[in-house]
């Protein structure tokens, strides 16, 4: 299968279980992977027939910075949800980090989850 990817999408949102956390935002890093055949895109050379990443990029940053979740893991799941449900994505791996929240960890913190199915 082939993937669009997006690394790197960085997002500030309200994320945590602290009661400090709650009246913040914090900065999130999103990875994604997403399963697309990009052929008939590749063929004709046209934008309609493959998966527009900077529309999927804006609708993810959308939904994360007005989002409220107190886990990583939630928005990872409802994120991917969406994806899947809003451009018919058929399988993706999310990688949400969020810098900072454990300091001795310089590359950050978070979930990276799988979903749907992936096909040759």
């Amino acid at each position: 299968m082939d993937q669009v990817f997006i690394k790197g999408l960085s997002v500030e949102a309200v994320i945590g279980v602290y009661d400090w956390e709650r009246t913040i935002l914090q900065p999130l890093v999103l990875d994604l992977d997403l399963g697309w055949d990009i052929r008939a895109a590749a063929a004709g050379d046209d934008l309609s027939a493959t998966l527009d990443y900077a529309a999927v990029s804006q609708r993810v940053l959308e939904y994360v910075g007005t989002s409220q979740f107190q886990l990583v893991e939630s928005l990872a799941e409802r994120l991917a949800a969406l994806i899947m449900e809003e451009f018919s994505v058929p399988w993706l791996r999310l990688r949400v980090t969020k810098p900072g929240a454990v300091s001795e960890a310089s590359g950050g913190v978070g979930v990276l989850i799988e979903r749907g199915v992936r096909t040759a």
